[in-house]
């Protein structure tokens, strides 16, 4: 094998190192006392600024058509309701949106597993990318059961997008009604539709979701409870310190242990009373999973166009209708309030806020007083 194809290998399997790892969102859901819920997730993409921070607003009544490899000659519908949701890479669609009855529909990646159906051309009027799929649930529907009820009414089929490299957009789904009803949807084996319960609200990325729950079962001996002393001989040996209940807790960035990590805090969460606790409470934990960018890429790959993997953390609040979000440009959480937005007049937009790129930094250095005595 000569030196300029082994180069060539080493470069290929590089990228798809980094392709399979570049996208290593995690997901919360969390209740208050009020009767609210709150979908959070982290958003991550290490290869370059995908633009996530920048949030489409969709006006009702939209006209859509369904993308199909030969096309614009997909699925035609009419939204009914307007949302608003991330972008990515000026795509009209990105990682999560919230429209304006309060349903949630969250994109998260999920390699080598995903498997989209063969596109049938004779199928074309039933046919649409993962991105029509999920604009055409959140402007179609407004509870987790009309999208389930409806599911089989439409074909997912894979579609190339050069913003992407042309590569296959392997994504599941976590959508979630104000009821707090949420489902986990994955489509696999050329199309088939598997849908779960999540397990008390997380999702990260592969394996697929049943993996997870199984893999669960490794971690029953968790609890935020200390472990008790123990004496051996004439040792006695105690914890060294709070949070000895959750050693074995596991810390890297994969999946299987993002899942873990995610549904210990969820389950360990303190009493929350109303929605907005809820917001800053998932804000909270989703900190545990900010990933520095030299965490995740090797220090000869860094990309020059962007400061983290975590380039977004949202919080969706269902029952008052608000979305929150923050990113690696600007930790300040910024809200957009569907309430306020009349859907039947708004222009479809972009809001970008992070324009300057430069963190909001309030200056509380006491003043000295400079009068002469």
């Amino acid at each position: 094998m000569n030196h300029t194809f082994k180069k060539i290998i080493a470069v290929n399997l590089a990228f798809l190192m980094f392709s399979i790892s570049a996208y290593p969102c995690t997901g919360i859901t969390l209740k208050s006392k009020d009767g609210g819920f709150v979908v959070a997730r982290t958003v991550e993409w290490a290869l370059n600024d995908a633009q996530h921070n920048k949030i489409l607003v969709v006006p009702r009544n939209k006209k859509f058509i369904g993308q199909t490899p030969e096309g614009n000659n997909g699925k035609k519908w009419n939204g009914k309701y307007g949302f608003v949701t991330l972008t990515a890479y000026g795509q009209p669609y990105g990682p999560d949106g919230l429209n304006e009855e309060g349903l949630y529909v969250g994109v998260y990646y999920l390699p080598d597993y995903a498997q989209y159906a063969i596109y049938d051309s004779a199928k074309a009027e039933k046919s649409m990318s993962v991105g029509d799929l999920m604009q055409w649930m959140l402007s179609s529907f407004k509870t987790v059961d009309e999208i389930i009820a409806n599911l089989n009414s439409v074909i997912v089929v894979n579609v190339e997008n050069k913003d992407f490299g042309g590569a296959a957009l392997p994504f599941h789904f976590k959508i979630v009604d104000p009821s707090g009803n949420s489902k986990i949807i994955e489509i696999v084996n050329n199309g088939e539709v598997k849908v779960y319960d999540p397990y008390i609200g997380v999702i990260t990325n592969s394996p697929t979701y049943d993996w997870h729950l199984i893999n669960q079962r490794n971690y029953l001996n968790l609890s935020t409870n200390p472990n008790s002393p123990m004496k051996l001989d004439d040792y006695s040996l105690k914890p060294l310190g709070g949070g000895s209940g959750l050693m074995g807790l596991p810390g890297d960035f994969t999946p299987p242990s993002r899942f873990v990590r995610a549904a210990a805090f969820t389950a360990s969460c303190r009493p929350l009373e109303t929605s907005n606790d809820a917001v800053f409470e998932s804000f909270r934990i989703l900190d545990n999973f900010n990933i520095p960018l030299g965490a995740h890429m090797p220090k000869d790959h860094l990309p020059t166009d962007i400061v983290s993997a975590t380039q977004v953390t949202s919080a969706s609040d269902l029952k008052n209708k608000v979305y929150y979000y923050h990113t690696m440009w600007n930790r300040q959480i910024r809200k957009i309030d569907l309430n306020s937005i009349d859907f039947a007049t708004v222009k479809e937009q972009i809001i970008d806020d992070d324009a300057s790129k430069t963190n909001t930094i309030k200056d509380v250095t006491p003043k000295l007083n400079n009068k002469k005595k």
